[in-house]
């Protein structure tokens, strides 16, 4: 769910400025370099590696294109007609049974984690329990239908990793939620993040609605391109590595979720990524899928920036330990053996 800034009229007497190239048009230019060019392009593929990666490529862009495009239109239905104040107004006033309903929420207002972060803190300025908005911060990117279907996707022959996915995702939200209502000091948190906010005024929510699914669409579409090629570049280069990992269950484990913290990954997109390592064990890949939502660099220096340093020194690595095993037990209960 992306928040849309106001645009402010420029005084009387200055030039407009210009608009600028974006993204989409960037990505538009590329794909028509790529038909004009593709008889070049296709005699560069005539090493099977490179085939197989272009095949994982496209197929991966295919199979979550539709779920994205939902996605969008969600979030932009959302950013333009339910406001946080009106969230607020629904949950109840007992932080520890707010929490359940802010982790649920998430289900319903799908995002990635990058605009997860800005909500929560908007939700804190208008009078959200830090314990509340911190537990929808890591529902909404991880539990949502989007992240849920395109994991469905993924791993078509698994259906159960999309029930273990859900219930690692909720627990971890709801763990982190009520460790805060225990521990949780408001002065971890930086007083920019709770200052009173006004939401902006003059622009039709029709006209957010639109600019919120075009802005959202262009983001969340670069990161499924970035995920799509890291798919493709694992399957063709890191097979033996991640074979090696296929016995060390405790090892596996570790290092996929380190490498979700390290990869960085959009939660529309990690989960092509995880099903293009076939030859790890399933409770692993799970990891990866709870812990990428939950904590990530980039996640850490948006709230770092969002929250203050004091607050992330905190809560990083403890969400870190509770999504690792949060996942674990989602895994032995759903799967009932580890696999």
């Amino acid at each position: 769910m992306s928040t849309v800034a106001t645009e402010t009229a420029e005084p009387t007497g200055h030039k407009p400025r210009g608009r600028g190239i974006t993204s989409l048009e960037i990505l538009c230019g590329v794909l028509l370099l790529a038909i004009v060019f593709q008889g070049q392009i296709a005699s560069l593929l005539t090493d099977e590696r490179i085939r197989t990666a272009s095949t994982v490529f496209i197929s991966v862009c295919i199979q979550a294109m539709p779920f994205l495009v939902l996605g969008v239109l969600i979030s932009g239905a959302i950013a333009a007609f339910v406001s946080p104040e009106r969230l607020r107004k629904l949950l109840p006033g007992n932080q520890a049974l707010a929490v359940p309903v802010a982790g649920l929420a998430g289900v319903a207002l799908p995002g990635c984690e990058c605009s997860a972060v800005p909500v929560s803190g908007r939700l804190m300025q208008q009078g959200v329990r830090p314990a509340v908005a911190l537990t929808f911060l890591l529902a909404a990117p991880a539990v949502n239908p989007i992240v849920l279907g395109s994991t469905a996707v993924a791993f078509q022959g698994e259906p159960l990793m999309v029930v273990a996915r859900f219930v690692g995702s909720l627990a971890t939200a709801l763990v982190m939620g009520w460790l805060w209502v225990r521990i949780g000091k408001t002065e971890w948190i930086a007083e920019r993040a709770l200052r009173r906010y006004e939401r902006p005024a003059g622009t039709s929510r029709w006209g957010v609605f639109a600019e919120t699914a075009r802005h959202d669409l262009v983001e969340a579409g670069g990161f499924l391109v970035i995920g799509g090629i890291i798919a493709a570049v694992l399957k063709v280069t890191a097979s033996d590595f991640f074979s090696s990992l296929s016995g060390q269950i405790v090892l596996g484990v570790l290092v996929m979720a380190v490498a979700a913290v390290v990869m960085a990954l959009c939660s529309e997109a990690d989960a092509l990524v995880a099903a293009s390592m076939s030859a790890l064990p399933l409770l692993p890949r799970l990891v990866f899928l709870v812990v990428g939502p939950a904590v990530d660099v980039k996640l850490i220096a948006l709230q770092a920036g969002t929250f203050g340093r004091k607050f992330v020194v905190r809560f990083a690595p403890l969400t870190f330990l509770v999504a690792i095993l949060c996942g674990v037990g989602a895994f032995l209960l759903v799967f009932g053996e580890v696999r």
